[in-house]
């Protein structure tokens, strides 16, 4: 499996011009019924597609999660191995990720790949004209990526449900779907998925979901229920965070089996695509591999059990953790800024979360005895703080 991708083909990939476009079935904008999501093959060789919803769209099911790459020959090189959908966001690397997707995709045809991106919204909604604020950040999105319109655009991790439903949330994104600047939209969301999933449904605007989704889940049954619901809906749902944090535990000692990991996701039929982050040819290379055989083995099965009880990376997001801190700090996002810094080795992404959350100076200094936190995931909390901490000195020109 390992030679599915050799380091010889990726050279000759990086000068050979991309594969053929995605389909786009007609209608492609009207709602229709619940598609047929079973993995089919577009010619001998190709990847698998899945159906993503009432959008139409034809997606392969290995996508790309370019969030942590700044070499466009990675780029390069997946979308000439038949990787068509691309997953940035306006917050990546301060707009430079998208630039770079920008720069890789100038005059290739519109209809060989798909472009999602993502806007950060404060909710409640702190701007006076929230509908002219949005319409603007996507003009500065689109000014990067080179690009008359985005695919899908997403309101970026989402918290609060009511932001899902808030009739001048909709008001605004109907506003830029009539300027043509985004044919579909969607949320991505980390936390109360479930409910947020069931909301999505019931706003009525939103074509895609997505969500965090791995085999360590603990709402796990609940989630594939309410996934369920939302296909039958028409909604797309697309998985990330799949590889839990990179690592099988927290010191770092050993890679987790990607595509183990992989193969678990594939297994939800209504799991249309997977955006995991690689940003070399290896990791790549290591994707490749599982969907030239996306079938979970027992053996994996097996592996990935066995991981069901470990620590591991990933913050459920319970918030269990916000009764018991003393000081009502935002604990799951500190977890995931660890789980970028330690697992994902993304130093700079880690501080750009902790800038984010506004955290004060002397923070933990009420607890000199000890955290108070105690984590239903058995995440060793004050230890995860104390060792993040100190990624909000360091200046940017020494981060990765």
């Amino acid at each position: 499996m390992k030679d599915f991708i050799n380091r010889r083909k990726f050279i000759r990939m990086t000068t050979v011009a991309g594969a053929g476009a995605v389909l786009l079935p007609n209608g492609v904008n009207a709602g229709v019924s619940k598609p047929n999501v079973q993995a089919t093959q577009q010619d001998k060789g190709d990847m698998p597609v899945r159906t993503l919803g009432r959008t139409g769209l034809q997606i392969p099911i290995l996508s790309m999660g370019v969030m942590r790459a700044d070499n466009p020959s990675v780029v390069r090189a997946a979308y000439n191995s038949g990787i068509k959908h691309f997953d940035t966001a306006q917050g990546y690397q301060n707009g430079k990720n998208e630039e770079m997707l920008g720069e890789f995709f100038e005059g290739k045809p519109r209809d060989s790949f798909v472009i999602s991106t993502k806007i950060k919204m404060n909710y409640p909604l702190k701007e006076e004209d929230f509908g002219k604020s949005l319409m603007e950040k996507v003009d500065v999105s689109l000014k990067r990526l080179k690009m008359d319109y985005v695919d899908i655009l997403y309101l970026h991790a989402i918290d609060e449900l009511e932001s899902i439903t808030d009739e001048t949330v909709i008001a605004a994104l109907k506003k830029v779907k009539e300027s043509g600047k985004a044919r579909f939209f969607g949320i991505s969301t980390h936390a109360n998925k479930p409910e947020q999933l069931d909301r999505a449904v019931k706003a009525g605007i939103f074509d895609v979901v997505l969500v965090s989704y791995h085999f360590k889940l603990n709402r796990l049954e609940e989630l594939d229920a309410a996934i369920a619901r939302a296909a039958d809906a028409g909604i797309g749902l697309i998985a990330m965070k799949t590889m839990v944090g990179g690592v099988e535990d927290t010191d770092d000692k050993k890679k987790i089996n990607g595509q183990a990991c992989l193969k678990w996701v594939w297994k939800n039929k209504n799991i249309t695509t997977i955006i995991p982050g690689f940003t070399n040819y290896d990791m790549l290379d290591d994707c490749l591999a599982a969907v030239k055989s996306p079938n979970i083995s027992e053996n994996e099965s097996k592996y990935l059990a066995s991981l069901r009880d470990s620590e591991m990376l990933y913050c459920q997001r319970c918030n269990n953790c916000a009764k018991q801190c003393p000081e009502n700090l935002p604990i799951p996002e500190l977890m995931r800024a660890y789980m970028y810094a330690y697992g994902y080795k993304y130093a700079q992404l880690s501080k750009e979360t902790l800038a984010d959350l506004s955290l004060p100076a002397d923070m933990c200094s009420s607890c000199k005895t000890g955290c108070k936190v105690s984590c239903p995931s058995g995440f060793r909390v004050g230890e995860k703080i104390a060792a993040i901490k100190p990624v909000l000195n360091i200046p940017d020109v020494f981060l990765s």
